[in-house]
């Protein structure tokens, strides 16, 4: 067997836990044989290095679940062949790697315009946000979309995403002003501190309250989240970055007419097919034409795979997070 270099977690102590160390190189099969030049880095992972995540791989096992590269060697029937440049769901582990094997309906031909940096800290979370923007929060144009943690990778994604989509107005909710200036440039109409938000939305949208609100954080902003939606207004529950899981009294959402709405987007992959492929017919012509730009993103290298996951789980990162394979 040829031998490969990974990062891999031998125990779940988190993410200082992470080593670089040299295994097989996966066979390819009936798969498409990807060699890695980046993986991305999202909240699960760090989740997953404590065993805190519904997915609990078995030790030792190798992080991370989407990449960017070229295409090794694919089967006859694959929508790619070799040489052609890529990014790949690897879901939910495998993907710090020097080589993957992927099924062929988790990988998506990667526009030239596109980095390999970029294109590995794509997927997760624009798929996550056409799923919750799309597809489960029925975003119509001219709406004002509300997001938390701003300055994070779904916040910055669902930025640069809802004015495609016809938003007319992002309001960005940050923990610091050095995070709003990371919100701004994603797209952001308008940013807001997280203390106080609530009253802040108020006055930008002349009592009104906004149409959408996009959660990854989840914690003690749910009520005040429901208080700032406008009627009709959905919030949309992505994840718990900031660690309690929120309650709601539906008797807010029956008097106000407001919805909330759960967004579990690889569940709904899973049960959808062709939903993957129906995503990035969207998505790629909007970054192949640069009506979406495609950030770069903070990169680590493969040595530092413990610290780039550290920063999600410290929330010190802004933007996307990516190591650097090749």
């Amino acid at each position: 067997m040829v031998s490969m270099r990974a990062i891999q977690i031998p125990r779940l102590d988190g993410p200082g836990a992470a080593e670089l160390v040299e295994i097989d190189e996966p066979s390819p099969g009936q798969d498409v044989l990807i060699d890695v030049y980046a993986a991305g880095v999202a909240f699960p992972d760090a989740l997953q290095t404590r065993g805190l995540y519904q997915h609990r791989p078995e030790l030792p096992y190798v992080p991370g679940a989407e990449v960017a590269g070229v295409v090794r060697s694919a089967p006859a029937d694959a929508h790619v062949s070799a040489g052609d440049r890529v990014a790949a769901l690897t879901m939910f582990t495998g993907a710090m790697a020097e080589v993957v094997a992927v099924p062929a309906d988790r990988v998506f031909a990667l526009p030239d315009a596109v980095s390999f940096t970029a294109g590995a800290g794509l997927l997760f979370n624009d798929l996550t946000v056409h799923c919750a923007l799309r597809t489960r929060g029925r975003l119509a144009p001219g709406e004002t979309v509300l997001v938390h943690g701003a300055a994070g990778g779904i916040g910055t994604s669902t930025l640069r995403l809802a004015k495609a989509w016809g938003a007319a107005r992002t309001i960005a909710v940050t923990s610091t002003p050095e995070k709003g200036d990371v919100a701004r440039a994603a797209g952001a109409t308008d940013v807001v501190l997280a203390d106080g938000f609530k009253d802040a939305v108020k006055e930008l949208t002349d009592g009104r309250g906004v149409d959408v609100v996009v959660d990854p954080v989840g914690g003690d902003r749910f009520t005040d989240s429901l208080r700032s939606l406008a009627a009709g207004g959905r919030l949309l529950v992505i994840g718990f970055t900031g660690g309690d899981i929120p309650t709601v009294k539906v008797n807010r959402l029956l008097l106000n007419n407001v919805d909330a709405v759960g967004v579990g987007w690889g569940a709904w992959a899973a049960t959808h097919p062709g939903y993957l492929a129906e995503q990035w017919r969207e998505l790629e012509p909007l970054l192949a034409s640069g009506v979406v730009a495609a950030p770069e993103p903070v990169v680590h290298p493969l040595e530092r795979a413990g610290e780039a996951i550290a920063s999600l789980e410290d929330r010190s990162a802004t933007g996307k997070v990516v190591v650097a394979v090749r």
